[in-house]
C-alpha cells in the first residue's frame, strides 16, 4: 500500500485535491444516498474525482477571467451541497480565500460577517437567497450559484496558491461580544489534515476505499479540514450531509458505505434513543470521530453500535498544531478524557497568574508549537484585531481558556471553560453577545446569560433577567417575548432555552458579573424549577423562515 503522504509538502487544499485526480480520477469525492433525502438532491448524488476537477477547472477560468485572485474574500452561502466544494477549490487554486456562512444566520449576524470580511461577494443557492438579500450588501454583490460572475473590487495581488496564503476566514464565538474572524491559511488546514489521518490506532486509515460521513457543516474546521481534505490526501470521498436527522441517520451510513463517521456529544446521545433497527447493523464504520461525547454514553453506544469512539481537542484557533486523540488509548474513561497530544505540540497547564498547577490539579491549557516558530501551523490571527490576537498569545503561549488535568494514566482530562461561551451541539455561544441583545429589549433593566447541563445537547443556553422598574404583567409573557424578540436577531441555537426572573445579578468586588456564581445559580434554579423552560420554543424557531418576525 502506499504510505501516506506528508500533506504540509503541497501548496493548499487545491494541490491535495489535483493529486487525489490524478491518482484516483474516477473514484467517488462526494456523495450522498437517497436515503439521506437530501432536499436538493432526493435521489442523492455521486460524483468522481475528474468530474469535480472538470467543474473546478471551468468555474476557475471563470474566476480568473473576472479578476479574483489572492486578496479577495468571496462568501458562500451554499451549506454542504456540491457546489459548495467546486467553489472553494475553484477559489482557493486562485489564492482567493472563502468565508463559509452559516445558514442560521439572522440577517444583522450575516451583515456583521459581510462587513468585516469585506468579501467581495457572496454567493447563495435560491433558497437561501431570501437570507442573503436582507443582509446589508452595500459591499458584497449578491449572486446564485452559476450565475456570472462580476468583476473583483479587491485590489489582488496575483493568481496562486501558496502555502502561506489565506485560505479560509471562519467566525468563531469567544468571550467578545462579536463573533471573532480567524484566518486560517493553506498550511493550517493542511496541516490539521495531517494530524487527522496520522492519528492511528482506533483511528487508523486506510490509503484508498475511506468514505467519511459528516452532518458537520463547513463553516467548521473539524469538517473542512478533517473531512474534505483528509479525505482529499487519500482520494477517499465525503459524504456531507446537511444536517443530523435522527430518523436517516443510519440509513445514510449504510447506503452510503461510509467506513468513518463524524459526530458531537449530542448525536450519539440522540442515537441511543432510538429504536433498534436493520440499518444498524449493516453499516461498515470502523470508528466514529466524536468530540464531547458523555461518558454515560458513550460505552453503551460502542457496545450497541459496535464502533468505537474516538475523542479529541483541538480549536479554530489551534488546527492540528496543537491538538489531542484518544485514537491510541484503551476504551473506559471514568471522565472525559482528550487523550494525548501530538508530538509537535507543548502545553503547560496554568493557574490564573500563569504559574504551572500541581500534578492532578486542572489548570488553563497554554500550547504553542515546539521548534523555533511557536505559532506555526496555528491561525494567522484575528482579522483586523491585534490585541485579542496579542492577548491570547501572551508570554508566547497560546491562551486556551479550557480548563485541563493530567490523569494518573498520564492522559489529559477535560475540566472545564474559562471563556464566557455556551458550547450547545458543537456551536460555540458567546454569553455575551446574547447579553447584548437582551439588554436592548424592552423591560431588561440587566441580564446574565450562561451555559446550564443538557443531556443532549451538552449545553444549553440560560438567561438570568433583571426586569425594568415598573414593569409588571404575567412573567412566563414576558419572559417569551424576551425569547422571540432575541430570535428577531440572533440565530435560534444562541437564543436562551431559559430564562428566569431575578432581583439583582451577582457581582464580583470589581462590580463586574460574577459569572462562576451565575453558573450555580442557574443550575440551582433548574433544579428547584424557578425558571420558565422554552426548549420546544426554540425548536420551533429552528423552522421559522429567515426574516419573519416573532409574534
Amino acid at each position: 500500500m502506499r504510505q501516506i503522504e506528508v500533506l504540509t509538502t503541497y501548496q493548499s487544499p487545491f494541490g491535495v485535491f489535483s493529486a487525489a485526480v490524478a491518482r484516483r480520477p474516477a473514484a467517488p469525492f462526494i456523495l450522498a444516498p437517497a436515503s439521506a433525502e437530501l432536499s436538493y438532491a432526493r435521489d442523492g448524488f455521486r460524483v468522481a474525482y475528474q468530474e469535480a476537477d472538470r467543474a473546478v477547472a471551468a468555474l476557475k477560468a471563470e474566476f480568473a477571467m473576472a479578476g479574483y485572485g489572492r486578496g479577495a474574500r468571496v462568501a458562500l452561502l451554499l451549506d454542504n451541497r456540491p457546489e459548495f466544494f467546486v467553489h472553494w477549490l475553484a477559489l482557493n487554486a486562485l489564492g482567493v480565500s472563502i468565508v463559509p456562512i452559516n445558514p442560521d444566520l439572522q440577517p444583522d449576524e450575516l451583515s456583521y460577517q459581510l462587513e468585516k470580511s469585506k468579501a467581495d461577494l457572496l454567493i447563495a443557492t435560491s433558497d437561501r437567497m431570501p437570507l442573503a438579500r436582507q443582509a446589508d450588501l452595500r459591499r458584497a454583490r449578491l449572486i446564485g450559484a452559476g450565475e456570472r460572475i462580476p468583476a473583483c473590487a479587491s485590489n489582488v495581488v496575483e493568481q496562486a496558491d501558496a502555502a502561506d496564503h489565506e485560505c479560509a476566514l471562519l467566525f468563531t464565538s469567544g468571550s467578545t461580544a462579536k463573533p471573532k474572524a480567524c484566518i486560517l491559511s493553506n498550511r493550517y488546514f493542511l496541516g490539521i489534515a495531517d494530524w487527522y489521518v496520522k492519528q492511528g490506532g482506533a483511528a487508523t486509515v486506510r490509503e484508498e476505499g475511506e468514505i467519511n460521513l459528516t452532518p458537520l457543516p463547513m463553516f467548521h474546521m473539524n469538517a473542512l479540514g478533517c473531512s474534505v481534505v483528509g479525505m482529499m490526501a487519500l482520494g477517499g470521498a465525503v459524504v456531507p450531509l446537511d444536517r443530523f436527522s435522527a430518523n436517516r441517520w443510519w440509513a445514510s451510513v449504510a447506503d452510503s458505505g461510509a467506513t468513518i463517521v463524524h459526530c458531537l456529544g449530542v448525536i450519539p446521545a440522540i442515537l441511543l434513543q432510538l429504536p433498534v433497527s436493520e440499518a444498524e447493523s449493516r453499516h461498515n464504520v470502523r470508528f466514529a470521530f466524536a468530540p464531547a461525547v458523555d461518558v454515560r454514553h458513550r460505552a453503551i453506544f460502542e457496545e450497541r453500535y459496535g464502533i468505537p469512539i474516538v475523542d479529541a481537542w483541538a480549536m479554530t484557533e489551534t488546527g492540528g498544531a496543537a491538538a489531542t486523540t484518544t485514537a491510541k488509548e484503551p476504551r473506559g474513561f471514568p471522565s472525559r478524557c482528550i487523550g494525548r497530544p501530538t508530538d509537535n505540540m507543548e502545553f503547560r497547564l496554568a493557574d490564573d497568574e500563569g504559574r504551572d498547577v500541581p500534578a492532578g490539579q486542572p489548570g488553563e491549557l497554554l500550547v504553542r508549537s515546539k521548534g523555533p516558530d511557536p505559532r506555526l501551523g496555528f491561525f494567522s490571527g484575528y482579522l483586523d484585531d491585534p490585541v485579542n490576537t496579542a492577548e491570547v498569545w501572551k508570554d508566547g503561549w497560546f491562551h486556551t481558556g479550557d480548563y485541563v488535568y493530567v490523569g494518573p494514566d498520564g492522559l489529559l482530562y477535560f475540566f472545564d471553560r474559562k471563556k464566557s461561551i455556551v458550547r450547545r451541539s458543537g456551536e460555540n455561544i458567546a454569553v455575551l453577545e446574547v447579553e447584548s441583545t437582551l439588554q436592548k429589549l424592552p423591560s431588561v433593566e440587566a441580564t446574565a446569560v450562561t451555559p446550564v447541563p443538557d443531556d443532549l445537547r451538552g449545553e444549553e443556553v440560560f438567561a438570568f433577567v433583571v426586569k425594568s422598574s415598573g414593569t409588571t404583567g404575567d412573567e412566563r409573557a414576558l419572559a417569551e417575548a424576551l425569547v422571540r424578540g432575541a430570535a428577531d436577531t440572533l440565530a435560534y441555537h444562541k437564543v436562551p432555552a431559559y430564562v428566569s426572573f431575578i432581583d439583582a445579578l451577582p457581582l464580583s468586588p470589581t462590580r463586574k458579573i460574577a459569572r462562576g456564581e451565575v453558573k450555580a445559580q442557574a443550575v440551582q434554579a433548574l433544579d428547584s424549577g424557578v425558571v420558565f423552560d422554552f426548549r420546544d420554543l426554540k425548536a420551533q424557531l429552528r423552522k421559522k423562515p429567515k426574516g419573519t418576525a416573532s409574534a
